[in-house]
């Protein structure tokens, strides 16, 4: 997160700036998504800003099956500071305002009322709901956290996103994969910076749409525009595109009705392809079923899972398994030293000591291999192992991870 606030940060002082809102507003973005423009909460709020789907369309961003502008963290961010805008104008005061952020004006204006009309946050805060109670506080926390980091000896992870971007107007359909294959550009980090085109395709034929670009990729891409739009066509840019993503394969989920739903929540060293391997669930439900567009997820994440209603009982109790004795729930050896947590996933090359070996396993990415290791970047790694594509990786590879001192 610490990396990501490099990114995202002066986007959204930029436009709170402009809106004339205390730009020290960003930190409510750390609590909201931990700067994740795919975050998802359980009642379905997403984006960097967590809008819900009708407080999203009535400040104006398009969300459909193909655009979901919650995730852009620009629109995203105009969105909010309208939102935050008309709550100061209800109640003239920045705390009260970020309460009301977190649980509505309506819960704020109960809590006022049953507290005598009192308008301070810490004299109605026993009528808050409870999750608000915390949310001024996880504020502060955030904004200490933020500012302090170094003082604890807390060090941001490499941002594996470029910090310099430009924007460029579409008025013709084109497909994020498109750009990518004809200028070499990785396509997750196409996707990281344009996370609001839930399939790829950017439908630029139905009203001006912007892509956002590396600054240094910009001039080729201007260069490079009628190839890029000429280069298999009738593949991403055929009507069912514009429900499903070509580049990846077709799914449909399996009815869930009459299933019971299970919560796992994520725990170190775990990824996707464990746990619908834990589950015997297809890793393709799995995701659908969370809204994951790609296989990052995050310790603490709650995943829903659903199961047979015969079997629930059965699956009830992996959430408060060991990884060692998941594993063996699936007929899997655990390597020594795995009993207690995560399974170890890297060992060092007897050959050459400069190097660590990485195996790839099930669900992993390049974007989830290089979060593992200090001051390594996604260039460094592809570049190192000879890896034209980052999304061709195989499970079972060995990719040698240069150490840094």
């Amino acid at each position: 997160m610490l990396g990501l606030k490099d990114y995202y940060f002066p986007i959204i002082e930029d436009i709170f700036d402009s809106y004339g809102l205390p730009t020290e507003l960003k930190y409510m973005a750390v609590i909201e998504s931990a700067l994740n423009t795919n975050a998802v909460s359980r009642m379905g709020a997403t984006g960097l800003w967590q809008f819900m789907y009708s407080t999203g369309r009535f400040y104006g961003l398009t969300i459909n099956s193909v655009v979901d502008e919650r995730r852009d963290p620009v629109r995203s961010t105009h969105a909010a500071a309208r939102y935050l805008k008309d709550l100061y104008n209800i109640y003239n005061d920045w705390i009260l305002v970020i309460a009301a952020y977190n649980c509505g004006p309506g819960n704020v204006n109960k809590a006022i009322r049953r507290s005598g009309n009192r308008k301070d946050y810490w004299q109605i805060y026993y009528r808050l709901p409870r999750e608000t109670r915390g949310y001024i506080p996880q504020y502060i926390a955030a904004a200490y956290a933020v500012n302090y980091f170094a003082d604890h000896k807390i060090r941001p992870l490499p941002l594996n996103i470029p910090v310099a971007t430009d924007t460029i107007l579409f008025n013709k359909d084109i497909h994020l994969t498109q750009i990518s294959v004809v200028m070499s550009i990785p396509s997750g980090e196409l996707r990281a910076l344009n996370p609001q085109y839930r399939t790829g395709l950017v439908p630029g034929s139905s009203k001006p749409m912007a892509i956002t670009l590396p600054l240094n990729h910009l001039g080729d891409f201007i260069d490079l525009n009628d190839t890029i739009r000429n280069y298999k066509p009738d593949v991403f840019l055929n009507k069912t595109t514009r429900i499903n993503d070509p580049s990846r394969s077709t799914y449909v989920p399996a009815d869930i009705k009459g299933k019971t739903r299970l919560v796992y929540t994520v725990k170190e060293g775990d990824n996707l392809g464990f746990i619908a391997e834990w589950y015997r669930v297809g890793l393709s439900e799995l995701r659908y079923w969370n809204n994951i567009y790609r296989n990052t997820i995050l310790i603490g994440q709650k995943l829903a899972v659903y199961i047979d209603p015969a079997k629930a009982d059965y699956y009830a109790k992996v959430n408060s398994m060991s990884f060692a004795d998941k594993q063996r729930m699936i007929g899997k050896t655990v390597p020594s030293g795995a009993a207690n947590g995560s399974l170890p996933t890297m060992t060092q090359s007897v050959e050459d000591e400069e190097y660590i070996t990485y195996t790839v396993r099930y669900g992993d990415t390049i974007w989830d291999i290089v979060k593992m290791f200090d001051n390594v970047t996604t260039s460094d790694v592809l570049k190192l192992n000879n890896i034209p594509d980052p999304g061709k990786i195989q499970v079972g590879q060995k990719l040698k991870i240069r150490k840094k001192s």
